[in-house]
């Protein structure tokens, strides 16, 4: 009883000091014995750092930032103020003992240590995301759920959550705010399509928004005028999410852009691709080879990230070294080593290809073939016994030839390192729950089996005989769109001898085009017919990715 007394004693002196010297400084004493502690303010700084400076930042209001410090005369706190006034937060400091800066620091064992190594994290509830999950089942539920916080009382981060469940919910792939003259735009992408969500999201909403989305991606609040980039971290139950965002000025305001980056969509196998038996066949073979390029042609959105990932996930192995450079890593995988490019560090596709080169790997990923340099490496790469994977920005695998031959790449190379090309596309998935059959005219009919007929003997058409085409509907399901998913349409073009010869300075598209045709090439357009009549997708979709259709 008498230590307890004389440690309350000790206690009380200690604050009593702390409140004189707080007058003296002109600043608020603090009783930490009645103050709440925000973990998301803590998070702003390491506990390293925080015991190393003797402060603790324990509520975060808005651009309010609430700062314990130990000593406010200390000058070794004013340059850590400054960062944070810099990045647009307004700092108030309280007066504190320290017994009390132990007991805000001790709360950092409830911070998550992986939260410490990332930018910023929102963590949805098992709870809370089942209620959003049937809750937000459409766009118009979410703009529903969303102009409720117009008339009440709202928290940001409240409100940041039931967009992004929103979006999880209705398979987005990125969030769009676009500020106009007197509100914002809110839209999602949802396969591959823009979709208004609030389409007059109120202004003085959207400045909470943005600051609090500015915060978890560790941008400058106070930078409006030039593009920012950021990102952060949404915590699910089984897994976590990341969100890349982009920030850029405009007439209006800032428009603002996250990419949702779900682990769970490149996580597929090959025979999850959406390829013909003959096609998945073909790519088998030729990822048995131990060396020679894979090229992946298409424009940005067509999935080709996702199909070069599935062949490195075929590949990989405990005996086989993966290496990969691209720009940026948007998905992680295991057991492959990747790097990212880093112009400022002078890491670019050609440096960084060089580099890898030196580290003994079997299969080598380049993310894009941008220049004669990145071309040429790579195709030495593919020539001196190494399986390359990588893309280029062309409107067929005939077209990747000329592309190549437009970096000046020597016409030599191409033919000799070239395993396959591919071309591929991506098209809207009919929602199985409420599509509806549609019958075709007896003209379109003949076409179809015209086309059928004319196929490479390698295409089973038996598998087509009882076609089944449908159209789209929309339900619950689906939100309303009639669709649901996504699904790809290629074309494959193998490289073997005669192709080879062909390869030139002077081949055009059109000849090697024709040749792969002779080769039993099967194009976008029929692998998005065949997708038609087997009830996946429609022939709108297939006319949208690769023009009218040509029987």
């Amino acid at each position: 009883m008498a230590q307890d007394f004389l440690a309350k004693l000790r206690r009380e002196g200690e604050e009593r000091e702390v409140q004189q010297k707080a007058q003296k400084s002109g600043i608020i004493y603090l009783d930490i014995a009645t103050t709440p502690v925000q973990l998301e303010a803590l998070s702003l700084i390491s506990e390293e750092k925080a015991r190393q400076f003797k402060v603790a930042p324990f509520q975060l209001k808005q651009k309010d930032l609430s700062l314990a410090v130990l000593d406010p005369d200390d000058s070794a706190v004013r340059p850590l103020i400054k960062d944070w006034e810099s990045q647009g937060l307004k700092v108030h400091l309280y007066a504190v003992s320290r017994t009390s800066l132990e007991e805000l620091l001790g709360h950092y064992k409830f911070v998550s240590k992986k939260a410490a190594e990332i930018t910023g994290r929102i963590q949805i509830e098992s709870s809370r995301l089942e209620e959003f999950s049937k809750k937000l089942i459409s766009l118009e539920k979410i703009k529903k759920e969303i102009r409720e916080f117009n008339f009440k009382t709202f928290a940001t981060g409240q409100l940041l959550e039931v967009i992004l469940a929103g979006a999880l919910s209705n398979r987005a792939s990125d969030i769009h705010f676009e500020a106009e003259k007197k509100d914002v735009r809110l839209r999602f992408r949802v396969d591959g399509l823009l979709h208004d969500v609030v389409p007059d999201l109120a202004k003085d909403i959207y400045k909470f928004l943005i600051s609090r989305i500015k915060l978890l991606s560790n941008l400058k609040l106070n930078v409006e005028d030039r593009p920012q980039d950021g990102r952060f971290t949404i915590g699910l139950v089984k897994k976590e999410i990341e969100v890349r965002v982009s920030t850029a000025p405009s007439e209006y305001g800032e428009t603002v852009v996250m990419r949702i980056l779900d682990p769970e969509v490149i996580k597929l196998n090959l025979s999850q691709l959406g390829l013909r038996p003959d096609d998945l066949e073909i790519i088998e073979r030729e990822l048995k080879e131990p060396n020679g390029m894979i090229l992946n042609t298409g424009p940005t959105g067509a999935g080709k990230t996702t199909t070069l990932y599935a062949f490195l996930l075929h590949k990989r192995k405990p005996e086989i070294k993966i290496i990969t450079i691209e720009d940026p890593i948007e998905y992680h995988l295991e057991d492959i080593e990747q790097t990212q490019v880093d112009l400022e560090a002078g890491y670019t596709f050609v440096n960084g290809l060089r580099s890898i080169m030196r580290q003994d790997p079997d299969v080598i990923l380049v993310g894009e073939i941008r220049d004669s340099e990145t071309a040429g490496i790579a195709l030495q790469s593919a020539l001196t016994g190494h399986l390359v994977f990588s893309t280029v920005h062309a409107n067929s695998a005939a077209g990747a030839i000329p592309r190549l031959l437009d970096l000046k790449v020597n016409s030599a190379s191409i033919g000799p390192a070239l395993n396959l090309v591919i071309a591929q596309r991506l098209v809207r998935r009919l929602c199985q729950d409420c599509r509806v059959a549609k019958k075709l005219s007896p003209d379109f009919q003949k076409k179809i089996d015209k086309m059928l007929k004319n196929l490479p003997k390698r295409v089973d058409r038996s598998f087509y005989l009882k076609m089944k085409v449908y159209e789209s509907k929309g339900c619950e399901r689906c939100g309303g769109l009639g669709y649901k998913g996504r699904i790809a349409v290629f074309e494959l073009m193998e490289v073997n001898e005669e192709m080879e010869n062909l390869i030139g300075p002077a081949a055009s598209e059109a000849a090697i085009e024709r040749q792969a045709l002779k080769q039993e090439m099967v194009t976008m357009q029929q692998d998005g017919i065949l997708k038609v009549i087997s009830g996946m997708t429609t022939f709108e979709e297939v006319e949208n990715v690769t023009g009218p259709l040509k029987f």
